[in-house]
């Protein structure tokens, strides 16, 4: 299948939405954790993004979303839909969180580090938490009922995901208490335990 001369320049703008997006996002949290997120006004971000106040209000409706607003999530949605038909779910998403967390590099690694530190301490962020685990959610109940020949509003679907979801944020939430940077390490801490069936005994 051929692609029209149409169609390519909204590829390249919808490529270069991103990167802008993905830059006003950068330098933000580079603020917020040099001068902290109460400090740091959406002007500032907008110079320091060589943007003006209104091109950042078109990608980012308020400074609350800077924060909020998880670039990883469809590109491990992907990963997950793209791991080896012969995984399991659980198989498959261990898969998905390590091809994209390893892939980070150091400064890719510390944004996002900080950026979930912000979502969980800040309680504006925190406050707003519960829509962006309800948005992650879809998302990732989508994929799965996809990925096992389901309906998306099959029950099972759901418990699955919303365990799944449960435990990535519990996960998240230990690591950040403890004062640790590896969120993969809790996440696989995390899967294994949803793999035996979370056991609790007294």
């Amino acid at each position: 299948m051929t692609t029209s001369r149409d169609d390519r320049p909204a590829g390249l703008r919808e490529r270069k939405k991103a990167r802008t997006r993905a830059a006003i996002q950068d330098h933000a949290l580079r603020l917020f954790i040099e001068q902290g997120y109460a400090a740091t006004t959406v002007e500032q971000i907008a110079e320091a993004a060589e943007v003006s106040p209104s091109t950042f209000f078109r990608y980012f409706p308020t400074k609350e979303e800077t924060v909020l607003y998880d670039r990883l999530d469809p590109v491990l949605i992907e990963s997950f839909l793209n791991q080896p038909p012969e995984l399991s779910p659980l198989a498959a998403v261990r898969g998905a969180l390590h091809a994209i967390f390893d892939s980070l590099d150091s400064e890719e690694s510390e944004l996002e580090r900080a950026r979930q530190r912000l979502v969980f301490s800040v309680p504006e962020l925190r406050a707003r938490l519960l829509d962006q685990v309800a948005g992650g959610l879809t998302m990732l109940n989508d994929a799965v009922a996809k990925r096992v020949g389901r309906e998306p509003d099959d029950f099972d679907v759901r418990v699955w995901s919303g365990s799944l979801i449960g435990i990535l944020v519990a996960a998240y939430l230990a690591s950040i208490e403890d004062g640790s940077d590896d969120f993969i390490g809790y996440f696989d801490r995390a899967l294994t335990r949803l793999e035996e069936g979370v056991p609790l005994q007294p």
